[in-house]
């Protein structure tokens, strides 16, 4: 297990008491208690509570533009409606492996913290923005091929991400589980999509 700093210390304690309690409801004292520190270190870091929730929303944002572009570095896909079907995979993979700061992401704090904190509302912006290009791509890509439709690339990638995103958060939450629905999933996508005269 390698060694973390303070600062990543309270980080990771932070985001795991944001996700499961929420950001309004958790202290900084509990953060302090759970990393090990005195309170004070907290503020040396991260200045504020909300300095803190906005470095995790920042790490948050890194780490999905990273993954997202390692998801499409190097990979051939046949056509756009399989590069779609693949970034329904990776989507869903993805909330695996983020679970605590996807969680976080699905909690009503940060949208809430957003309508007044001009820096949370650009996070929140660009973590999107990076999903719905990854199904956009696939669409304009389908389009060049011909194995997509005819439709608003735009429009459709936001339908197709409310969708997959729908699923995951039911998922996040623990009362359904994405993976049996997946098939279904794809295939209601593909229905919105095929190109029936390729």
């Amino acid at each position: 297990m390698p060694f973390l700093s303070r600062k990543e210390s309270i980080l990771q304690a932070a985001t795991l008491l944001f996700s499961e309690n929420g950001f309004r409801h958790t202290s900084t004292e509990e953060i302090a208690n759970m990393t090990g520190v005195a309170e004070g270190t907290i503020f040396y870091h991260f200045k504020s509570k909300d300095g803190l929730f906005l470095a995790i929303l920042d790490n948050l944002q890194r780490d999905i533009i990273e993954q997202v572009t390692e998801f499409f570095s190097g990979k051939k896909f046949d056509n756009g409606l399989q590069m779609v079907e693949s970034a329904i995979s990776f989507y869903i993979h993805l909330e695996g492996v983020l679970k605590h700061r996807f969680l976080l992401l699905h909690r009503h704090d940060a949208y809430e913290f957003a309508r007044v904190n001009a820096e949370c509302h650009k996070h929140l912006e660009v973590i999107y923005e990076q999903f719905i290009e990854m199904f956009e791509r696939g669409i304009l890509l389908g389009h060049e091929d011909g194995s997509v439709r005819e439709v608003s690339a735009r429009k459709t990638a936001l339908i197709i991400f409310s969708m997959v995103d729908g699923l995951v958060r039911l998922n996040t939450y623990g009362l359904y589980s994405a993976e049996p629905l997946f098939e279904e999933l794809v295939q209601s996508c593909r229905k919105i999509l095929e190109n029936e005269r390729a």
